[in-house]
């Protein structure tokens, strides 16, 4: 038997492909009928996103006054205050969570 090549690869039309449907053919059927769930996680991203989004832009007049007066050594910072408020941060976050 001789067999010889015409250099093009031949090519099945759909109608002369009788073989049976490959596994991702049938994945991507049962996909089509699948629903979609968003994960705890997913949910807790948008929820990020909408408090950052709700946040207000920095305040560039206040920015300045505290700038003038650290350079003018007027500045005092309250050790205390800033405790209490990485503490109220970090009940509010482990509130959130429950």
């Amino acid at each position: 038997m001789k067999i010889e090549s015409s250099g093009k690869a031949y090519v099945p039309t759909p109608a002369q492909d009788n073989r049976a449907p490959t596994a991702r053919a049938k994945t991507e059927a049962q996909s089509s009928a699948e629903s979609v769930q968003i994960s705890p996680m997913a949910s807790l991203m948008r929820k990020a996103e909408s408090t950052i989004s709700g946040t207000p832009e920095v305040n560039m007049q206040r920015v300045d006054e505290i700038r003038q007066a650290i350079s003018e050594g007027r500045f005092k910072v309250d050790a205390s205050r800033i405790a209490d408020g990485l503490l109220d941060s970090v009940r509010e976050m482990l509130g959130s969570r429950g």
